[in-house]
């Protein structure tokens, strides 16, 4: 198939993100407002046979201070076909017009799924003393298309960081767990579920828990649990700007885009969460509670009701999002995986984040400073 890339239009973007059964929510055009400090550009690629557009990208431009180079991010893309014996046809005029732009790098991260452990696998390798990771463990499923698709990258000179394994060194994570729910009932996706998850449902069900919607004006409530959660597990939180720029931006495009929930016990809200939805693939984005409250299990019950919402919409994956790949009960971030690993469901290993620098010097100047900030 011959290409030809060229700019195109939102609404042109928009039209192709909506033919697809899904793609990531940092591919919808709307993800450039979000990210309103960085200056955004849509691409798409036509089939020259035919006119018809076969791929689209966001891409996002970060300058650095007092030159005109950029730093040019696809996050969680672009949207083409990864598979395409002709990769090299689709990625080349995609580097040549970034140069072009004045990118002196390329940062992208193909949505591309390398490796799948079933829940069933990864409990049985929490057991096993000689397992640390995900990666010790025989994966259920392997993507041998994945691993060609990094050969020809690598091939054509892009790179990738090392991160210890953990999948945290990318900007988006590398491993996330997610709950397939395509020609699966609910009563068997609640199956999957393990016992203590099942019987946290319950107990928040017989304590009276109420999982309800919010909207805009109820991004503060939001906000208050959010930095509440902040200060508990030591991150920096974004501010709520932020989520009423991300819930004004992603709603004037899809009025179902973005979506906020809260549990509550005694109308008091006791956790919250954003909810995001492109096509057939849901995300539960951001997570937030209380220090209070905490015996009635609202974070089980608010999980279930977006499940279900997810469900009802018609979604194929409902997506928990980022873990990291140990399984080291002594790591930091063990009790996350532990806590999604309860809903059943699959941990999956994306491609990771990949680099192309447009100019050596640059582009080593952009890695020194990001090892040391």
């Amino acid at each position: 198939m011959s290409l030809t890339l060229r700019t195109i239009s939102r609404e042109q973007h928009l039209a192709y993100i909506q033919s697809l059964p899904s793609a990531s929510h940092m591919q919808v055009p709307a993800w450039a407002d979000v990210k309103a400090e960085w200056r955004s550009e849509n691409l798409g690629w036509f089939d020259d046979r035919t006119g018809d557009m076969v791929g689209a990208g966001l891409v996002l431009y970060r300058q650095l201070p007092k030159i005109k180079r950029y730093l040019a991010y696809l996050p969680e893309g672009p949207v083409i076909n990864w598979f395409a014996p002709n990769l090299d046809d689709w990625i080349q005029p995609m580097l040549a017009h970034l140069k072009q732009q004045g990118a002196f790098s390329v940062k992208m991260g193909p949505p591309v799924i390398i490796r799948r452990w079933e829940a069933t696998s990864i409990k049985a390798g929490i057991q096993s003393p000689d397992v640390k990771r995900l990666r010790d463990i025989e994966a259920d499923f392997i993507e041998p298309r994945a691993f060609e698709v990094a050969d020809k990258l690598r091939r054509m000179g892009w790179q990738q960081g090392e991160d210890g394994g953990a999948g945290f060194g990318d900007v988006q994570p590398r491993y996330v767990y997610q709950v397939p729910l395509a020609n699966r009932s609910l009563e068997e996706v609640l199956k999957n579920f393990n016992q203590l998850w099942r019987r946290n449902i319950k107990k928040a069900e017989k304590a009276g828990v109420e999982v309800v919607q919010g909207g805009y004006h109820d991004l503060e409530e939001w906000q208050r649990l959010y930095e509440i959660t902040a200060v508990r597990d030591h991150f920096r939180p974004r501010p709520l700007s932020y989520f009423q720029r991300m819930w004004t931006a992603l709603n004037t495009e899809d009025p179902n885009r973005m979506r906020l929930y809260f549990a509550r016990h005694n109308g008091v809200n006791l956790s919250a969460a954003t909810m995001l939805i492109v096509g057939g693939h849901v995300w539960y984005s951001y997570g937030a509670s209380d220090n209070i409250g905490r015996e009635v299990r609202p974070s089980n019950a608010m999980q279930w009701r977006m499940l279900r919402d997810a469900y009802a919409l018609g979604a194929t994956v409902y997506d928990l999002r980022g873990i990291s790949d140990s399984l080291d009960e002594t790591d930091h971030l063990f009790g996350l995986i532990q806590f999604k690993v309860g809903t059943g469901g699959q941990a999956a290993e994306y491609l990771g984040e990949w680099d192309f620098p447009l100019n050596k010097l640059l582009h080593k100047a952009l890695d020194i400073y990001m090892s040391r900030r």
